[in-house]
């Protein structure tokens, strides 16, 4: 079901009691629990701003204020969640006064199956609001089929190299939520996370996204893996919600996935353009590559949106490329030479490594390949 956020305003104990469990039971997550309607509504519509909940559960036993009252105000939000009102019995005029209101639902005890009906409803509401949302540019992933076979440097550069070569808007976003160092090698200044965004879907929207980005390097916003156990606990699903909406932001979204498969890059990878797998000719890692691809294939994934990415090939290897596509059973899309000291030099320098090296160039010519741009096209646009 769609992570539904909801608060919650009871003033009787035993509806309290049931409400509580059933969501609980519901894996909701709840942003306010209040006893009574708050005397200060311009505060309390602030936080509804800031929270943004996708329903309010509201008692309506002992309203002291007119329901129809409550929904406009709710309705001027940003937010506009939608309501539940729950009375303490099936009154006929409660009743009548929810259904003339425009609440979404009346509930009364027993709670907990109406109350699923209820959300199962709004959750399928929602996700079909979100599936039907603008895809916007494309989003090209990058995983290492093993640990240390160069994906996030490639991701890194590449997004920085897409931003410069084609002079649109890029992200580049750390997915990997075990060891993610992209923050640290681009330098980034804010403290906000993909975790702050996955947390607060309800309010992900373009200003509360800018807010978590950090930029420095032109037509690029990055945004960083989390570096605390307790953020890394993100789930799949939400850290889908979070590629799908930044996609509708940008023109091109790189996503560093991390190594080998995971809950979270296989979610990732049903909104992704293309797969990048990036391999050295190490033969645990030609393992792992067959390895990826025979469960991504089984898992019903596209093939022809797999790219299989040769990292620092060896000058002079005992394999030929020919022989390893045959072997894997994958075209060899793209190889990246082996230029470790300026790399190095560069990372301690506290910069991205410079497009005019050799290895820059290669990442350069990447993101041309990627965004269809030729060596050709690019110097007839400088020149007229």
């Amino acid at each position: 079901m769609y992570p539904l956020a909801v608060g919650m305003i009871v003033e009787t104990k035993e509806i309290w009691d049931e409400l509580s469990l059933a969501v609980e039971n519901f894996s909701l997550r709840t942003v306010f629990q209040l006893t009574e309607l708050p005397s200060d509504w311009s505060s309390f519509l602030d936080r509804v701003e800031r929270v943004r909940p996708d329903v309010i559960v509201l008692e309506t036993t002992k309203l002291r204020v007119p329901l129809d009252e409550i929904v406009g105000r709710l309705r001027s939000t940003a937010a506009q969640p939608a309501l539940f009102a729950v009375h303490r019995e099936a009154d006929s005029s409660a009743i009548l006064e929810a259904m003339r209101s425009g609440a979404s639902e009346f509930l009364f005890p027993p709670l907990e199956l109406p109350l699923k009906a209820a959300f199962e409803k709004l959750g399928r509401s929602r996700q079909k609001a979100y599936e039907n949302q603008p895809k916007g540019g494309k989003a090209i992933g990058f995983l290492s089929v093993k640990g240390g076979c160069g994906a996030t440097t490639i991701a890194c550069h590449v997004a920085a190299e897409l931003a410069r070569c084609t002079q649109s808007k890029v992200l580049l976003a750390d997915l990997d939520l075990q060891s993610g160092i992209v923050g640290f090698l681009a330098k980034t200044k804010t403290p906000y996370t993909v975790a702050d965004a996955a947390n607060n879907l309800q309010k992900l929207d373009p200003s509360y996204w800018r807010a978590l980005v950090s930029n420095g390097i032109p037509n690029l916003e990055i945004i960083s893996a989390p570096s605390t156990p307790a953020a890394k606990e993100i789930s799949p699903q939400q850290l889908k919600h979070v590629v799908a909406f930044a996609r509708t932001q940008y023109a091109w979204t790189v996503l560093d996935l991390g190594r080998n498969l995971t809950g979270a890059s296989l979610a990732v990878l049903d909104i992704t353009d293309q797969l990048y797998l990036v391999t050295t000719q190490e033969v645990p890692a030609l393992h792992q590559v067959k390895q990826i691809v025979h469960t991504l294939t089984e898992g019903g994934y596209d093939r022809s949106r797999v790219r299989l990415l040769l990292n620092r090939p060896p000058k002079h290897a005992d394999v030929s490329l020919v022989e390893l596509e045959t072997m894997l059973g994958l075209p060899i899309d793209t190889t990246i030479p082996n230029h470790y000291q300026p790399l190095q030099e560069a990372y301690g320098s506290g910069r991205l490594l410079d497009a005019n090296t050799n290895l820059g160039k290669s990442f350069t010519r990447l993101a041309m390949k990627i965004a269809g741009v030729t060596e050709k096209k690019k110097k007839f646009a400088l020149f007229g």
